[in-house]
């Protein structure tokens, strides 16, 4: 079934104080091979994220050269290109992710906001690790055979018998071969066979229902005499 962040994140996370300096926050992510950094407040919620892409601002001349005209982007830019503190130096709010969360939906989260790392939090906003994409990724090694098996618990919710319907895994393609009782149900079996972690796509061709319940029944047009 839907594996969760909790299962995949990395627990071993390195986080940084607001009063910490530009050149701590370039040594820790040096040290210790990452690309951004948790900030916590003293009670060690996050309140902020420091990546690559701030600190990188530091080193574009341009940003130092003051426009008469500025949107609010540019004078963000520029303000972090001068800072000299997380506290300044921070992306805020942080966007974080639940460990409950299951990785689809930590996948759907991480491409709408184009990140490439989720911090993980409690209710309290501590952090309890990170989950990056290489690791949402690591749901697609399963074996064909964990996938075969949670698709099977799947056609058995369906009502379908289990000798009427074959189910194939290759290379996390997974194949369809019977026939289902009704259709709605064969509907909801591919559906949720997608969301199976490890899937990488559904051939439905060999699978086919018995009873289209999805076509409602049209009742007779009264006679209406004249």
């Amino acid at each position: 079934m839907a594996r969760t962040v909790r299962e995949v994140m990395t627990k071993l996370v390195v986080v940084a104080p607001l009063d910490a300096g530009y050149t701590d926050l370039v040594r820790l992510m040096h040290d210790y091979r990452v690309s951004a950094l948790p900030i916590v407040d003293g009670d060690g919620a996050i309140v902020g994220v420091v990546s690559e892409a701030d600190l990188l601002r530091k080193g574009d001349p341009d940003l130092f050269e003051w426009h008469l005209i500025e949107g609010p982007h540019r004078r963000s830019e520029r303000r972090k290109a001068a800072a000299r503190t997380a506290r300044d130096l921070m992306t805020e709010p942080p966007v974080v992710v639940a460990p409950t969360k299951t990785t689809a939906e930590a996948a759907h989260l991480m491409c709408e906001r184009n990140l490439k790392h989720l911090p993980v939090v409690d209710d309290q906003g501590h952090v309890l690790g990170v989950v990056s994409r290489v690791d949402l990724l690591s749901v697609f090694l399963r074996g064909d055979d964990k996938i075969r098996e949670d698709v099977l618990g799947l056609v058995r919710i369906a009502g379908a018998d289990a000798s009427a319907v074959d189910v194939e895994v290759i290379d996390g393609v997974v194949r369809f071969h019977g026939n289902i009782p009704m259709r709605s149900d064969r509907d909801r079996l591919l559906h949720r066979t997608r969301s199976v972690d490890g899937v990488v796509d559904v051939e439905a061709a060999g699978l086919d229902f018995i009873e289209d319940d999805t076509i409602q029944p049209v009742s007779p047009v009264p006679w209406v005499g004249f």
